[in-house]
C-alpha cells in the first residue's frame, strides 16, 4: 500500500500533497462520498488536480476534500483507480473511463 495523505480541494491544499511518485486520487463531496477517482504521474499531480478546480478545464462540481495514494508506477496507480471505479462507481467518472 502506498503512503497517502489528503487535503483540502483548493489550490492551497493541493499544493500541499505529494508530488515525487504516481498517485490515485479520490475527489470527496462533503459527505465524505467518492465523487471522482484518477491517476497522475510523477510530477504532474498538482497540476491535474488544479485542473478539477471550479474554474478549470476539467472541473469536478461539489470537491471539497481530496485523497491521494501513492503508487510505485504508473501501471500500478492504472490498476488501482480501475478497481476503484468499478467497486465505488464514483458519479463524476464518465462510463469507460
Amino acid at each position: 500500500m502506498g503512503k497517502r495523505k489528503s487535503g483540502e480541494f483548493s489550490k492551497d491544499g493541493i499544493e500541499s500533497l505529494a508530488k515525487d511518485k504516481p498517485v490515485v486520487y479520490k475527489i470527496e463531496n462533503k459527505k465524505g462520498e467518492n465523487i471522482y477517482t484518477g491517476i497522475a504521474k510523477r510530477g504532474r499531480v498538482e497540476e491535474r488536480l488544479k485542473e478539477h478546480l471550479p474554474k478549470g478545464p476539467d472541473p469536478i462540481p461539489g470537491g471539497v476534500k481530496v485523497k491521494i495514494t501513492q503508487k510505485s508506477s504508473i501501471n500500478e496507480a492504472q490498476k488501482s483507480e480501475a478497481r476503484i471505479i468499478k467497486q465505488q462507481k464514483p458519479a463524476q467518472n464518465k462510463k469507460g473511463k
